[in-house]
């Protein structure tokens, strides 16, 4: 009986051929199990760059393929050439052995001797008949080893004694004969193919320039790449980068020419959304200056303090449109003084009769929208001024990150409305006083600038009793 193995959001990101293998295995089964997890141990030993990863779709099938040829060469080639001079050179030593017991039957081998060495490459002698030395330690990698005592045996079929670890370059041959030990001392290229190792560094060295040009080319290919997700990731903090081009491969050039795309529209619908708000507050400003002047020219009654008051709230509300708007404006990128900027608030909290505490960790500049960026502290400090007695201020500006933590023992935000707050027009009846000036917008336009700038605006509950308010954003 199968079983259909059941599929999840996590399951489909598995590889067809591996879905392929589990879908007639329960989730429970031992099997399922071992490949899920081995599959899990390759993608976290797997580089996570796509630099890296082309090098190894580059790399591994020419070390395998290179692995197999050498594998084949070396077994088939390398052995073959290796078994045939051996069987070159015992058959030699057969001739030479045939010779001392035909035409030196009185113990003169001289000529024997001069024959082998002049014509056979080979260097004779002919030793007392001494028993054989005992075998030695054979090497590790010992093809002519088996190659010569195959031959020696098929071919002499005497007791002998080789010796191919002495002497790189010679190999010792020792044969019983009827009478003596015959001694023979042969090149070692003689009976083994030593020119191997040219072969292998032909291969190896190509391998390294076929790298070293694959590096070269893909490091070109990827530099496109890497230059869109900067331009990408500079426009997320809110610096776009005007001097992108695309280039590269056409893949990569529809990326970028959908990238530009992408941020002119975004570009567009922003400067839009400023005009459009820009044009209405400046249609209710001519209407609430037309109702200022009526109210100037009537005669004083009772209603008329409480019409004033009406303007002034619209008033305010207009501005709040504006702040609101302008905090997706486009201002450049600037240097910001943090240590100069909490000067000022030191200032304004003696002016309100708060106490602030301010602690600056690392470098006090930061690259970021100085306007926009004092407008989002502002906005957040204030609310701690305005809620609060005591508020406590802490940056810590480490390489591309700046934390910046705002505490106070204020009354606070509930948990569960921790997410209303930064929604427009939204305001706290419980948890804060209303601000009669106030349209429920701070928070809104901090959270728009922080992320403008590629970072966000938490809240959380502060170790003063208060409300804790973090802002992280890269700089």
């Amino acid at each position: 009986m199968a079983f259909i193995f059941p599929l999840s959001k996590d399951r489909l990101k598995l590889p067809r051929m591996r879905l392929r293998k589990l879908r007639l295995l329960p989730a429970e089964h031992p099997l399922a199990i071992r490949w899920n997890r081995f599959w899990r141990q390759v993608s976290h030993m797997m580089p996570k760059r796509i630099y890296a990863r082309s090098l190894i779709i580059v790399i591994a099938p020419m070390i395998l393929l290179q692995s197999v040829v050498a594998f084949v060469f070396m077994e088939r080639h390398w052995q073959t050439v290796t078994v045939r001079l051996s069987e070159a050179v015992v058959r030699d030593i057969a001739a030479i052995i045939d010779m001392t017991d035909t035409l030196a039957p009185n113990g003169d081998y001289s000529q024997i001797v001069r024959i082998a060495q002049e014509r056979l490459g080979l260097r004779v002698d002919i030793l007392p008949p001494d028993p054989l030395p005992a075998p030695g330690p054979k090497p590790f990698f010992s093809i002519l080893d088996e190659a010569l005592s195959s031959e020696i045996t098929k071919q002499i079929n005497r007791p002998f004694w080789i010796d191919t670890v002495g002497n790189s370059n010679i190999v010792e041959i020792r044969v019983q004969l009827g009478d003596g030990v015959l001694r023979v001392f042969a090149r070692r290229n003689q009976a083994y193919a030593s020119n191997t190792h040219i072969f292998l560094l032909w291969m190896v060295g190509t391998s390294l320039v076929l790298i070293t040009i694959a590096v070269l080319f893909l490091r070109n290919q990827m530099r496109p790449i890497l230059a869109l997700a900067e331009a990408a990731e500079s426009f997320g903090k809110g610096r776009p980068n005007l001097e992108y081009r695309p280039r590269g491969a056409e893949e990569v050039r529809r990326a970028g020419m959908a990238f530009i795309q992408m941020r002119e529209r975004i570009e567009r619908q922003i400067e839009q959304r400023t005009m459009m708000l820009s044009g209405v507050s400046h249609d209710l400003r001519t209407i609430l200056t037309r109702f200022r002047l009526q109210l100037a020219l009537m005669p004083p009654v009772e209603e008329k303090e409480a019409m004033d008051e009406d303007i002034d709230d619209m008033q305010s509300m207009i501005e709040g449109y504006m702040a609101f708007a302008r905090g997706e404006g486009a201002e450049s990128s600037g240097v910001l003084d943090l240590q100069a900027y909490f000067d000022k608030l030191g200032e304004e909290a003696r002016l309100r009769e708060r106490a602030l505490n301010t602690k600056l960790s690392g470098s006090p500049l930061v690259k970021v929208r100085p306007n926009d960026f004092q407008r989002l502290l502002s906005n957040l400090i204030g609310n701690a001024f305005r809620y609060a007695n005591k508020v406590e201020v802490q940056a810590v500006h480490t390489k591309g990150t700046l934390i910046v933590t705002i505490d106070d023992d204020g009354p606070g935000v509930p948990e569960d409305r921790r997410v209303d707050v930064f929604k427009p027009f939204f305001r706290l009846d419980e948890a804060r006083n209303l601000d009669k000036s106030g349209t429920g917008l701070g928070l809104s336009i901090a959270r728009d600038i922080a992320r403008s700038h590629g970072g966000d605006v938490t809240l959380g509950d502060s170790p003063m009793g208060g409300l804790r308010a973090t802002i992280r954003v890269p700089a």
